[in-house]
């Protein structure tokens, strides 16, 4: 059986490439710029070329040349564009020169002409102001020649222990006649005592008595009186893991800690939280490895929508004739 293809974009550390291994499909190249990402990536893909530098760089004829196909061949372009210009942790300015990156992410799906593209991002772009900004990247897509279709998918409900939500674009090529869609919930939500409880409690990284988190923890923590009453209890609800809920949000800046104790979580707490393998190399400081999960796509999340694109839109299935 031939394996459907990809071309990552904006790769980070791998996140998107491994949910499209695990659902069967072969990696023809990844485009990132970040020096640490892209380590990472080589790290744990060492077989899937990787351009290493500023995507407006990348040329249409290099691009076709370094994965080895032609215009039409493409089974699907993924993009995750860096986020922190539609967040809602920032200032969500919609000049912000990061927003743009889409733009490049146009250009190349213009000229490559897949089959599918996904578009992954934060549910800030469809939020408040910035609403103006997302019909003006859906009505680009359509204009390269697509029929797309978003939505917020939540990844507790596709194998990944973390209340995670983001925004999916889906797009077919209109001329293949089949509807975009994107795939039901898979599984019931992983708690996160089921998702960590075998890993140790000694690599957390505890928290100063003299920070005033540590004092929020003491307050807000189960079993403490307060906890119900506290004014600051949203901080433990946002920042804190409870045992039998998946683990909240898992921020680049690291700010997610256990249950038991006032630590930040391990590294390999949070790998399994972002449903990344236990043996998944990461390089740098503890900070620097967290930003790399943080940021990425979680693999179960994007294998997912991976199965559902292989299974109804390049292999016949959801014609537009048939409606």
């Amino acid at each position: 059986m031939v394996k459907p293809t990809v071309i990552s974009t904006f790769a980070g550390c791998g996140g998107s490439s491994l949910g499209y291994q695990q659902a069967g499909y072969r990696e023809l190249l990844a485009v990132e710029w970040g020096d640490n990402a892209v380590k990472t990536f080589k790290a744990n893909f060492p077989g899937i070329p990787v351009y290493h530098g500023d995507i407006s760089k990348l040329g249409l004829e290099e691009c076709l040349e370094l994965s080895g196909v032609k215009p039409g061949e493409l089974d699907v372009l993924d993009g995750s564009p860096p986020c922190q210009g539609f967040s809602t942790s920032g200032k969500r300015r919609i000049s912000d020169p990061r927003n743009s990156l889409f733009m490049e992410f146009c250009r190349l799906l213009k000229g490559l002409k897949p089959k599918v593209f996904v578009v992954e991002n934060v549910t800030g772009m469809v939020k408040g102001h910035m609403k103006q900004v997302f019909l003006d990247i859906m009505k680009t897509l359509r204009e390269c020649g697509y029929d797309c279709v978003a939505q917020v998918m939540n990844a507790k409900w596709y194998g990944v222990p973390q209340a995670r939500q983001r925004v999916i674009i889906i797009g077919t090529r209109k001329d293949l006649k089949k509807l975009p869609g994107h795939p039901k919930p898979t599984t019931k939500p992983i708690v996160a005592s089921a998702a960590i409880d075998d890993l140790p409690l000694d690599e957390l990284r505890m928290l100063d008595p003299k920070n005033e988190k540590w004092r929020l923890w003491k307050l807000c923590s189960p079993g403490n009186n307060m906890a119900s009453v506290h004014p600051k209890k949203h901080w433990f609800d946002d920042h804190v893991a409870h045992p039998f809920r998946p683990f909240p949000t898992i921020l680049a800046t690291g700010r997610t800690y256990h249950w038991e104790k006032p630590g930040r979580l391990s590294i390999p707490m949070v790998k399994r939280a972002c449903s990344f393998p236990d043996d998944f190399k990461l390089f740098g400081k503890y900070t620097t490895k967290w930003a790399r999960l943080g940021n990425g796509v979680p693999p179960k999340l994007m294998e997912a929508v991976a199965i559902h694109i292989r299974d109804n839109f390049l292999n016949g299935a959801n014609d537009k004739r048939n409606h």
